[in-house]
């Protein structure tokens, strides 16, 4: 069987985009983290989903609100995604627009998604939110995306 640490190490070496999940919570708060364990599930309907560990703080404002948005980050964004990966860092309303929808997203991302969860599933020790897709936007055509291998941010080279 393999260890949860070889595991780490296998998966390290699949590039990930690099992706800030949002949604409000009990107070109307906006709430976010950095997140590559993101991925498209279909067409028809437009379907995601998102993984999020069971330990998450806010895991609980993510069941509640019903609503997710994903914010697609650009290479400029590094500082922003590794402000969402730490926890209890402060995380200023700045950052954050409101989409068409009203769910939170981060400014100045390559792209965002305004969704609303229709399934939620047990993954071992994450959950797993499939949201439907109910608006998105590419936002940048110019900067190229942040991507993250082998534990490290890195950069589309072109």
């Amino acid at each position: 069987m393999i260890t949860p640490d070889q595991y780490r190490q296998v998966m390290a070496n699949l590039a990930s985009g690099v992706t800030v999940v949002t949604t409000r919570d009990s107070k109307g708060q906006p709430y976010g983290l950095t997140v590559s364990a993101f991925t498209s599930v279909s067409l028809d309907p437009v379907l995601v989903l998102v993984c999020l560990d069971n330990r998450l703080s806010g895991l609980q404002s993510f069941k509640n609100s019903k609503h997710f948005g994903v914010s697609v980050l650009s290479e400029q964004q590094e500082d922003i995604s590794r402000t969402f990966a730490r926890k209890d860092s402060d995380r200023p309303s700045s950052l954050y627009f409101d989409g068409k929808l009203g769910i939170p997203l981060i400014k100045n991302s390559l792209a965002v998604l305004e969704c609303e969860v229709v399934n939620i599933f047990e993954g071992g020790d994450h959950q797993i939110f499939v949201g439907r897709v109910e608006h998105g936007e590419a936002l940048q055509q110019t900067d190229q995306p942040l991507l993250y291998f082998r534990g490290k941010y890195q950069r589309v080279k072109t």
